[in-house]
Order: structure tokens, then C-alpha cells, then sequence
């Protein structure tokens, strides 16, 4: 049995997105531990929360899906973060508009919205992007694992 559809996105983000330019590797899915110094740059791929409806009714009903994924980006510098922030969201934007329906998994993905905040404190500035992208996909209702 396949993983949920949920999973596969977010996995398939995970793929898609290791290996740009600025975080190259250093890409992890649902990571709660803090990121030490040399890990950054780097991306965090969380899938947040997931709107459901039927679009088809009857003994095998087929459900509309709108999954929010996040794209976290980090960044420590002591100068020209905000300038790396921005190249970060272009690769991230670039790599997901390259293939919206994610191998086949979704119907369409596109970006909600970005999020950027700077942290002053230690060291090193801490820059921080947050891209929400929502990602629409159809399953059967007795099978979450099979996108249709």
C-alpha cells in the first residue's frame, strides 16, 4: 500500500527542492529541532493543514483536496540576508511552477502566500521566509493513497 497522497506531496516537495543553489541539501521534512549553524541555509517542508469536500457522491465518492504545504527558508548572515531570503523564494517558486501537478499527484499548486521575518539576536542576523503553497488534489474516499 502507498502512502496517503498527503505524504507523496510532501515528499515530492522534499525531492523537487533538494539541490537548489543557495540551500542545496539541506532540506528536511517536518523538522521539529532546531537547525544549528551548519545546516544553514536551509528548508523546512511542512504540510499544515488540508481542506476536504466531496465533488462526486454515491458508494465511492471522490473528495476534492486543498493541502497547504510550507516551504520554511533560513538563512544566518551578517549581511545581505534579505537579499538571500529573496533568492531562496525565487528557487523555491521556481521549482514548484516547473511541475504545478507535482508528478501527477495533484490537479494544481500554486503559491498563497510568503511570510519574511528577521531574528537580530546572537551572533548572526537569522533571516526567515515562509511560502505557503496550496496544492489541489482528488482521491476516492476509501482510498487517500491513489491520487485520481
Amino acid at each position: 500500500m502507498a502512502n496517503h497522497i498527503r505524504q507523496q506531496i510532501r515528499e515530492y516537495f522534499g525531492t523537487n527542492l533538494t539541490g537548489l543553489t543557495i540551500t542545496g541539501s539541506n532540506v528536511y521534512q517536518s523538522r521539529v529541532y532546531p537547525l544549528d549553524n551548519t545546516r544553514l541555509p536551509a528548508l523546512l517542508i511542512y504540510t499544515k493543514s488540508e481542506a476536504s469536500e466531496p465533488i462526486v457522491i454515491g458508494t465511492d465518492r471522490v473528495m476534492s483536496r486543498e493541502l497547504s504545504v510550507v516551504v520554511e527558508g533560513y538563512v544566518k548572515s551578517t549581511a545581505n540576508f534579505d537579499d538571500t531570503i529573496d533568492t531562496i523564494s525565487k528557487e523555491v517558486e521556481e521549482a514548484i511552477a516547473a511541475d504545478r501537478t507535482l508528478g501527477g499527484l495533484a490537479k494544481d499548486t500554486y503559491i498563497e502566500s510568503t511570510e519574511i521575518s528577521f531574528n537580530a539576536e546572537g551572533e548572526k542576523p537569522l533571516g526567515f521566509v515562509s511560502l505557503t503553497f496550496i496544492s489541489n488534489y482528488y482521491v476516492k474516499e476509501k482510498n487517500p493513497d491513489v491520487a485520481v
